[in-house]
């Protein structure tokens, strides 16, 4: 028996989702690691937003499931098998869950924006990019993070999203003594406050629909929130905004509350499909509006940030084991009462 064959004996568990509301851990054989490959024994994994349009819809956007999904990009575990023995087994780690697709000139340092990059628990692709939730992964040597030291994994399943605030947060430019509003308080807002705060903002402004969420952002280090569905934002009032909730309806009391010549980021995505915008604003007020795609390199800044933000830790609000898997979907759904919500497929 070679020793790919021994590696490939057993079988794991993995969460699979067929389409629209129908998903099921399934059993699966346990696969050997390719030469350029290390298998993980996976610790957590974050449910992101298009996890849950994946269960819900059976798509995100326009990008529909017509083969089994395991989902999930937001993972972290420990060293399984490196055939090159290059990470010691039970190191812990956190994975990059993108591959570079085909270069675009002029975009040769942005390789998030290439063409077909493949994305884990994508069906962007067919076939789909599978994700993380299963018991073991094998993924490219390249995707593998070490953990900084005193970073746990279920701190370190917060690398890829923190990754995707970073981004926001760099394209917005110097935030060194500016008054910063992130509008939407849900995961990717909570981290953009640590991630704005990170970098030097005078003032921190969370909005959100929930009283609750705001106590949330206020844990993590906003100065003050404003509950958007009871009270108006103030016009012309921030430098910068982190626009995290995805809705065109804020993307609109985002512009009015940018002061003129201000930045807004839009983190959050939007549906598919066209929008009413104040456009007229973005001119009169000469905005730079900038669009924010997942990530480029700020993985490595995120783990450095990880080790040192200790109100990380507050942006996670509740963990499942993973037969609880839809249950923690379901609670992910539940933003008045959800931030980060991990799935737990082994211990510490």
């Amino acid at each position: 028996m070679t020793l790919n064959q021994e590696l490939a004996i057993g079988t794991h568990q993995a969460f699979v989702i067929h389409g629209k509301c129908n998903g099921a851990i399934i059993e699966m054989p346990l696969e050997a690691p390719g030469a350029d490959e290390i298998r993980v024994k996976v610790a957590y994994v974050g449910i992101c937003g298009s996890d849950l349009h994946y269960y819900f819809e059976g798509a995100n956007g326009s990008f529909a499931i017509n083969e089994p999904l395991i989902p999930g990009h937001e993972i972290s575990g420990h060293i399984d098998v490196d055939p090159l023995g290059e990470f010691s087994v039970g190191s812990a780690v956190s994975i990059f869950p993108a591959q570079s697709g085909r270069a675009i000139a002029g975009l040769e340092d942005r390789p998030h924006l290439w063409h077909g990059v493949r994305y884990m628990g994508s069906a962007a692709t067919t076939p789909h990019t599978q994700g993380g939730m299963a018991q073991f992964i094998n993924v490219k040597r390249t995707m593998v993070k070490l953990l900084p030291e005193g970073v746990t994994p279920s701190i370190g399943a917060l690398a890829e999203p923190l990754a995707v605030a970073l981004h926001g947060v760099n394209l917005t430019g110097n935030l060194s003594g500016k008054k910063v509003l992130v509008s939407g308080s849900g995961p990717i807002g909570l981290l953009s406050i640590v991630a704005a705060r990170s970098a030097g903002a005078e003032s921190i402004t969370a909005t959100d629909l929930f009283d609750e969420a705001l106590e949330r952002a206020r844990l993590v280090g906003a100065d003050s929130t404003i509950n958007v569905g009871v009270e108006s934002l103030p016009e012309n009032s921030f430098d910068v905004v982190l626009e995290c909730s995805g809705s065109a309806r804020a993307v609109n009391s985002a512009i009015a509350a940018a002061q003129r010549g201000g930045v807004i980021v839009q983190v959050g995505m939007l549906g598919s499909g066209a929008h009413p915008i104040d456009f007229g604003a973005i001119v009169t007020k000469e905005l730079r509006v900038n669009g924010a795609f997942r990530f480029n390199e700020e993985m490595e800044q995120a783990l450095t940030l990880l080790q040192e933000s200790p109100a990380l830790e507050k942006c996670i609000s509740h963990t499942f084991g993973f037969t609880e898997v839809l249950q923690a979907f379901e609670m992910a759904k539940d933003a008045k009462n959800s931030a980060k919500v991990l799935v737990k497929f082994s211990t510490d």
